[in-house]
């Protein structure tokens, strides 16, 4: 099976709800930027990085120098990166639920987005 950047970015969009969560992930960068949402830069920064990475025509290891290790280095960044900038988007929701529908007493621990 032939990989390509087109073929990676379509598996990494189906990983998870990552296409559900795209509104999330800019809402919860323009609350980090404003200083509202509570976040070390360092967390999302390096998923936004490799996503970037991925989305660049420039590789490390290009597809044509290098057909099969090429592609192994943006699988190894897909890999890293979604992951982590959905685990960084839940803590957000479950944060921007907690100030939504929260009092002064009541605190949401181990919540469950229900739909």
């Amino acid at each position: 099976m032939k990989y390509s950047k087109l073929s990676l970015a379509k598996e990494a969009i189906n990983h998870k709800g990552f296409v559900k969560k795209i509104p999330d992930i800019f809402r919860m960068v323009r609350m980090w930027r404003k200083g509202e949402y509570p976040m070390r830069s360092i967390d999302i920064i390096l998923p936004l990085l490799g996503v970037l990475y991925i989305i660049s025509p420039i590789d490390i290891l290009p597809e044509v120098a290098v057909p099969v290790i090429g592609v192994l280095d943006d699988l190894a960044v897909l890999s890293l990166t979604i992951p982590k900038l959905l685990k960084e988007v839940d803590k957000f929701l479950l944060w921007e639920a907690e100030q939504q529908y929260s009092n002064d007493n009541t605190k949401v621990i181990n919540a469950e987005i229900v739909k």
